[in-house]
């Protein structure tokens, strides 16, 4: 006598999902069809008839019934499997990690992934997908500067406390030079590369027609840039564009003025004490960054100079003059975002930046 099969129970609602499973268009075909096994077995269909009906053996139908019986359509899921096991782990990880705080290869300046690999005895594919995963670029290189100026903390909140709390009836402005901007004629324009993407070109050989410095001046609270080019940056060049600036503003607001530790900002007692409404202001040591007029400078050089070629320096000095020209009606005051002002701290070794 053949024996009797297991009956299988279900509320309406569990039928319903499941079968909205078996018609299912956009579920996958596997869920679909286990979907249509334990129906058929919920309407009284012999398990040997599903399974030549579904063309698996009788014991597939029997698991897929016994795991709906016991989780519902939640059970037609496939389990977590361990699959294949960790070969590049935590030790591994560690391992790497170590070897970066060791001295380098013999003729290597510093490590990269080849050199690990053979160091480890591995694989440099894997040594490649950890560090990525870790976010350590081997390759690339950041330059720091780092004030030891004994009065940074100071100078740092005096100059920060003008960007943001100027005084009352002041103008605040930011001073600088950019020295020795080069006059190099040569031929630029568009390549197209293997990859077939276009990039902006030049030729690598140039001629150079001569030098200009330019003296900026940026007031903080409207954006706007005045701006004069000299062939020298000497003291008295330094003086005469502050003549020049403070003729333009108006006589009867003190003037700030935020300046880097150059040589030709200081020694100008004389100067000062025949312009009392002018005040100057010193960044900390190494710490020109703090100048907010460096920003314009980088506009500047992105917009105007880089991978230009001038034929000669008036048509550098006529460049650098349009460009603060077409400037002018779009300018609007830089925001001083960096929330903390603070010497930096170079991290010697991976390990403290990974743990």
């Amino acid at each position: 006598m053949p024996r009797k099969a297991r009956q299988v129970e279900c509320s309406e609602q569990e039928r319903a999902k499941l079968t909205a499973l078996a018609n299912s268009r956009t579920e996958e075909a596997r869920l679909v069809e286990r979907a249509k096994m334990v129906l058929e077995c919920l309407s009284g269909v012999q398990i040997q008839v599903i399974a030549r009906k579904r063309h698996v053996q009788p014991n597939t139908v029997i698991v897929w019934r016994d795991r709906f019986a016991q989780r519902g359509t939640a059970g037609l899921q496939d389990q977590a499997r361990s699959g294949k096991p960790v070969k590049y782990g935590a030790e591994f990880r560690n391992e790497v990690l170590k070897t970066l705080e060791l001295p380098p290869p013999a003729r290597q300046a510093c490590w990269d992934g080849p050199a690990v690999a053979a160091h480890l005895k591995t694989s440099v594919d894997a040594v490649w997908r950890l560090l990525r995963k870790e976010g350590i670029c081997l390759c690339r290189q950041r330059s720091w500067c780092v004030s030891t100026d004994p009065e940074f903390v100071a100078k740092a909140a005096d100059v920060v406390g003008l960007y943001l709390n100027p005084p009352e009836n002041a103008l605040v402005i930011s001073v600088d030079e950019k020295p020795s901007i080069q006059a190099l004629e040569r031929k630029t324009g568009y390549v197209q590369t293997r990859s077939g993407r276009i990039v902006r070109s030049y030729k690598s050989t140039y001629k150079r027609h001569g030098t200009l410095n330019l003296f900026a001046a940026l007031e903080i609270a409207t954006g706007a840039v005045h701006g004069q080019t000299t062939l020298l940056k000497r003291r008295e060049e330094f003086r005469e564009f502050m003549d020049q600036v403070v003729a333009a503003l108006p006589s009867d607001k003190e003037i700030h003025v935020i300046l880097d530790n150059y040589c030709t900002h200081k020694k100008n007692d004389v100067w000062l004490a025949a312009h009392p409404n002018v005040f100057f202001h010193f960044t900390p040591t190494s710490a020109s960054w703090l100048n907010l007029v460096e920003v314009w400078f980088g506009i500047l050089s992105r917009k105007a100079l880089r991978g230009a070629s001038f034929e000669n320096v008036q048509t550098l000095r006529k460049a650098i003059e349009n460009f603060i020209k077409a400037y002018g009606p779009k300018t609007k005051p830089f925001v001083w975002r960096k929330r903390e002002v603070k010497g930096s701290q170079l991290r010697n070794t991976i390990v403290n930046l990974c743990n």
